[in-house]
């Protein structure tokens, strides 16, 4: 009995390791240009914000809890492509989501640092001209309902809910405006407006606060607050 159960134990280890792969850069943009994989950046905030690959969504692993709420919203049965600076945050960001049941993640050795010396293309959001509080004092009572989405491209959960800003958008055509405030470089409007983490959805009519909501919601009670 002890020798089946530690068969059984030695394939359900190396069925879990088998999940999750250290893979060079050649591996990694081939997988990448396949367009079936989710890539993760597992970086800090700032570090996204100075640099990141196209298309990559942001969960700060240093953050357990930032990192759990936005992972979840990611899809546990397609494959996931895995970076931070140099590879040693995104091995352990990568291992704990394989025991969360993530079918596949591959790491990229060496991480963003290997990326850049290869010469490979990146984006910078440092330099980009951000939302004022003045403009948003202003954009805000340009509607007689206005709903302002706190979000990023970066976000999972954000990403979450873009079809159900899409349907609401239809269902309720010229019946307010969406305004869209970005999480990683309007700073100033989201320090004024006290918005910690991502995303928060905010309704003014006549330019007054009516309703705030974090997370993921749902799409009546959004509607409900609009109407």
């Amino acid at each position: 009995m002890k020798c089946i159960l530690s068969v059984l134990f030695s394939l359900a280890v190396y069925t879990v390791t088998a999940q999750y792969g250290v893979i060079g850069i050649q591996e990694f943009r081939r997988q990448l240009a396949t367009g079936k994989y989710q890539l993760l950046d597992v970086r800090t905030a700032g570090e996204y914000k100075q640099v990141h690959m196209s298309n990559a969504l942001q969960a700060d692993w240093t953050k357990q809890e930032e990192f759990a709420e936005r992972v979840k919203y990611l899809d546990k049965n397609k494959p996931v492509l895995i970076y931070c600076a140099s590879g040693g945050r995104s091995g352990q960001a990568g291992q704990w989501m394989v025991q969360q049941g993530f079918t596949k993640v591959d790491n990229l050795a060496g991480g963003m640092i290997a990326w850049k010396q290869a010469g490979l293309p990146t984006i910078s959001e440092e330099g980009l001209p951000s939302m004022t509080m003045q403009e948003y004092k202003r954009i805000i009572q340009a509607a007689p309902v206005v709903l302002v989405d706190f979000g990023a491209e970066w976000c999972p959960p954000c990403k979450k809910m873009e079809p159900v800003l899409a349907d609401l958008q239809n269902e309720l055509k010229g019946k307010f405006m969406l305004v869209k405030v970005d999480g990683g470089k309007d700073t100033e409007v989201l320090q004024a407006n006290k918005v910690s983490s991502l995303p928060v959805f905010v309704v003014y009519k006549n330019g007054k606060e009516t309703f705030r909501g974090q997370g993921v919601l749902k799409k009546e009670e959004l509607k409900a607050r609009l109407q």
